[in-house]
This record gives C-alpha cells, structure tokens and sequence, in this order.
C-alpha cells in the first residue's frame, strides 16, 4: 500500500481509538477537535461512557482555546468491526502488555479498511514487536502521545517496514487536529523525549525511595526552579501509577543494569491499589 500526503479523501472519514482509559480519551478528544467523528472500542462500558462524557466536556474549550477546528464528537462502540467502518485511522491505545496488543491487533487487521493507517500509542514498545498477525507491516507505526492536550507532541516512529508516504502523511496532517509531531529517525526504546523523561521520573522516584525527599519537596523543586505546573510525582499520578510500572518494568527488562528501588517504590502504591488520580490516591490525595 502506497500513501501520500493527500488528505482531501479521507477528511469525512472517522477515527478509531482502541481503549477509553486516561490517554484513550485525551486522544480521542484531540482527534474530535476539527469537527469529525471519532469511535471510542473499550471491553467496558463503562469506561467507553465516561471517555465519550469527558470528550463533550472538554472539547469546546479546546477548540475555543486553540482558535481554530470545530467541535466534532465522540461515540462509544461495542464491537472492533463497528469502531472500523470506514476509519481513516486506527490508534490502539491498551495497556502495556504485548498479550493484549498482538491479539488485538490481529482482529484489527481482519476488520479494518485496507486503506487504514494502523498507529499504537505504546510508550515503550517498538510496534514491530505487536505486529505478529499484521499482514501488511507497512500500514503499521508508533504514535506515542504524552497528555494531550496540554502536552500535545507526539512521537512517530517506523516499524522498519512502514511506509515513507504513509509517515509523510501523518506528518503533514496531525497539525490541523492541534497534535506536533516529531520523528525518531531511528528506532529507539523510549523514543525521543520519553528516553529523557525516563531518567528524570527513574532519579525522581529513587531520590524517594532512599528517604532523601518527599514527592512534594520533588515536584515543589520541579515547579520553582523550571516553572513547571506540576512536577514528575503530579505527573505520574496523571498517567496512572500501574502504567507508570508497566513501563518500568519494560525498561528494566532491555536495560537489565537499572536500579530496582524505584520500581520497588512504585509496587508499593499499585499493590495498595493507590494508582493516582484514577483511584483518588496515589503520591498525592484527590477527590
């Protein structure tokens, strides 16, 4: 499959975005923001609700912050076939284990459209290691997303065998959905920022785990000294503290030399199920 830059034929078709958790939904948000529709696939129900609720909350600030799109919107389906139909773009979006990801991609690639462009939002595997029961590798690549959407870069990155057109079109067109970004030219664990992210978050926790500071004194520092409006702690709880280890734990298993005081820190939060802000505690208290 050949892919351009022409986007005139695809601009009306939807998006599909394959989990509802904390980053499936901000995705799905960012992708609703130039007036389409995106589909929103979760095994359950309830969390494919609550993204669709927290996408028609969010959005019209979004696009009136911005300047410029149009409120588009967010369906929750019950099926993969459903969420494909006609889909333009595919972003997987589970959690961080490859038994979920290589089955799943498996049923996408039975139902999608052969025009679909396949993406995996997966912070810390190479979509080439998910891409099992992909037939056509090229349609396939990594686009990594932080928090959008006020962290809206994005990381793309080949699987080795992706199409140069099809990364020219992503490229060109994530900017009018408000998302930058940024290409790894070669790959890499971790991609660009999330390779230095990971030292700082992995200092961060060790500083913690050895009694030297509190996750306040650390985030406190972060906000002072780099005017940062949270700092690694508030992030962490942000992206959900089981994820946070989920991704650890991959690091540790390419880079084996890691410390494990900071993954020993974070087992302590997730088996006391005080995962963030998803559960109400984890470093921090919410309501």
């Amino acid at each position: 499959m050949a892919y351009t830059q022409d986007f005139d034929g695809i601009r009306d078709r939807p998006v599909a975005v394959f989990g509802a958790g904390t980053l499936g939904r901000r995705i799905a948000l960012m992708f609703a923001s130039r007036g389409g529709t995106v589909r929103i696939y979760d095994p359950s129900a309830e969390q494919g609700a609550a993204a669709v609720d927290y996408v028609a909350r969010t959005l019209p600030d979004v696009v009136a912050e911005r300047g410029h799109g149009e409120v588009g919107r967010a369906e929750a389906v019950t099926s993969v076939e459903a969420a494909l139909e006609d889909a333009w773009l595919v972003v997987e979006a589970v959690p961080e284990r490859l038994d979920l990801k290589i089955p799943l991609w498996g049923q996408i690639d039975e139902a999608a459209p052969a025009d679909t462009i396949f993406a995996t939002n997966s912070s810390s595997y190479p979509s080439r290691t998910m891409a099992e029961k992909v037939r056509d590798r090229s349609r396939l690549c990594n686009m990594h997303f932080y928090m959008p959407p006020g962290s809206p870069a994005v990381d793309l990155m080949s699987d080795g065998e992706t199409d140069r057109g099809l990364l020219d079109t992503l490229l060109a067109v994530l900017p009018e959905f408000g998302i930058h970004p940024f290409e790894a030219r070669k790959e890499s664990v971790g991609f660009i920022f999330n390779r230095i992210w990971a030292a700082i978050k992995r200092e961060s926790l060790a500083v913690v785990a050895e009694g030297v500071a509190r996750p306040e004194d650390v985030d406190g520092m972060f906000r002072i000294n780099w005017h940062m409006p949270v700092g690694p702690f508030q992030m962490m709880d942000q992206v959900g503290l089981d994820v946070v280890l989920d991704i650890e734990n991959h690091y540790a298993e390419e880079y084996p030399d890691l410390p494990s005081g900071p993954r020993e820190l974070l087992h302590e939060y997730v088996d006391g199920g005080k995962l963030g802000v998803k559960t109400g505690e984890g470093f921090y208290t919410y309501p």
